[in-house]
């Protein structure tokens, strides 16, 4: 039976956040059509476009995405304090990035006097605007309901383009964390549609390794994904994936290889501590990164967390004990 948004998502256990949106009947309506034999690649684009648009105005981070044929997954950080900390005018500045916003709106940026009233009531809209941008369901429905209507107008057509609300796994500890950032930045090797992390084309590790060999000939690129460790130094960053940059690329490099049958290779030196430190062990670490988005289920980490997710979305039960009880040693 469906949960409501409130009794899945609960920032205070974790501010990660593992979400899927899929196609209505899982129908290629972001690739090529095999019934009609059209080519929609180009939705993908937008996908990726409005990601990084929402992402400038949500206090969300990206953490990794994956854009296929006929889904995709991202992995967010939702940063409640940051939104806390904006100004008045920088959540009415950001608000109206996505929508028109009400007259009132207008007439305070033309700097019109305002009555007790009109006060109350912006004020009132501030703040529900500040609580939805630190919120993952509207993260999510800005996206999808924008791409919706997007490809809508493009089929001259009405009705669904997602087969409906969104699935979400917390993420309750660094091991949960980094096997699904490695799950999702696998997508399109897993499906046998790439060789390689480079041609993997509209994900995350794809424009990581593509920043990283910029930044290797000296050239600057804008940086709009939530940096790992040492990747952002001198930028101030505060929130950053807990992972050095060299260490994860190893890391996802070395589980598409374990992964893929024909590139079975060792595991590299530089890997085996990461693991360890995680204290999740090898074998489970890619049986479970293979098939994450099968054999987890609302929350992935440790029992004691689940259970404690648990008791703060006031539920007595996480589904999912027994598939979290192998991967950890």
């Amino acid at each position: 039976m469906p949960q409501p948004r409130y009794r899945l998502v609960d920032t205070d256990t974790t501010p990660y956040y593992h979400c899927i949106s899929r196609c209505v009947r899982r129908a290629f309506l972001c690739g090529i059509d095999k019934s009609s034999g059209q080519n929609f690649d180009h939705r993908k684009q937008w996908i990726l476009d409005r990601i990084k648009l929402l992402s400038s105005a949500f206090a969300i981070d990206v953490c990794v995405y994956a854009i296929m044929s006929n889904h995709f997954h991202l992995v967010l950080h939702v940063d409640t304090e940051r939104a806390s900390l904006w100004s008045d005018d920088q959540v009415i500045e950001k608000w109206l990035m996505l929508y028109k916003g009400p007259p009132l709106i207008r007439k305070y940026k033309a700097g019109e006097p305002f009555t007790v009233v009109e006060q109350k009531a912006l004020a009132n809209f501030i703040e529900d605007w500040r609580s939805r941008l630190a919120d993952l369901s509207w993260y999510m429905r800005c996206l999808n309901e924008a791409i919706a209507r997007q490809a809508n107008a493009e089929d001259q057509c009405t009705g669904r383009f997602w087969e409906g609300r969104f699935r979400s796994q917390a993420l309750l500890d660094e091991a949960a964390l980094l096997s699904c950032m490695a799950y999702v930045d696998l997508n399109p090797i897993r499906a046998g549609l790439r060789k390689t992390l480079q041609d993997s084309e509209f994900t995350s590790i794809q424009e990581r390794l593509s920043l990283y060999a910029s930044k290797s000939q000296g050239t600057k690129a804008k940086r709009w994904l939530l940096p790992l460790n040492r990747e952002a130094q001198g930028r101030g960053t505060v929130q950053r994936i807990p992972i050095d940059q060299t260490d994860y690329f190893a890391l996802v490099d070395w589980t598409g290889r374990t992964i893929r049958d024909e590139k079975r290779g060792a595991i590299p030196e530089s890997v085996t501590p990461i693991l360890d430190t995680l204290g999740v062990d090898q074998q489970n670490w890619v049986s479970n990164t293979q098939h994450f988005g099968k054999r987890f289920y609302r929350g992935i980490g440790p029992i004691s967390q689940l259970r404690q997710l648990a008791i703060n979305v006031g539920q007595r039960w996480i589904q999912g004990h027994a598939q979290v009880s192998v991967f950890y040693n």
